[in-house]
């Protein structure tokens, strides 16, 4: 299990959770700062990759020379450089639901709320 401390960049949580879980294959859990990538399998997570997803996240919406990735044990931390500030788009919330059984993301509460349904059929 990785933890990812987003403090930093509290508004690309949610994005930067889903993104960097589809590259590394791994179950994310949102919580208030951070999030928790947890292994699929019984395989371990490789933090290198974890590494590795943000960059490339960060590099896609051209902030990375802004942010560094900084890696202590098993958390890894999005660190701002030089004092830069994200500005948050005005609009819907970055609230996700995560089904706790398999991972399922979803942003829509009545699609999460039917996808619980399946696990107790």
């Amino acid at each position: 299990m990785i933890t990812v401390n987003c403090r930093d960049v509290p508004s690309l949580k949610s994005p930067l959770a889903i993104f960097t879980s589809d590259r590394v294959g791994a179950i994310p859990a949102l919580k208030i700062n951070e999030f928790v990538l947890s292994s699929i399998e019984d395989e371990d997570i490789d933090p290198a990759e974890v590494i590795q997803a943000i960059k490339i996240f960060l590099e896609s919406i051209a902030i990375d020379k802004h942010f560094a990735v900084i890696r202590k044990e098993d958390t890894i931390s999005v660190v701002s450089i030089d004092d830069y500030n994200l500005e948050i788009k005005s609009g819907p919330t970055d609230q996700f639901f995560s089904c706790v059984h398999c991972g399922h993301v979803t942003p829509y509460e009545p699609v999460h709320n039917t996808h619980m349904k399946i696990h107790y059929l």
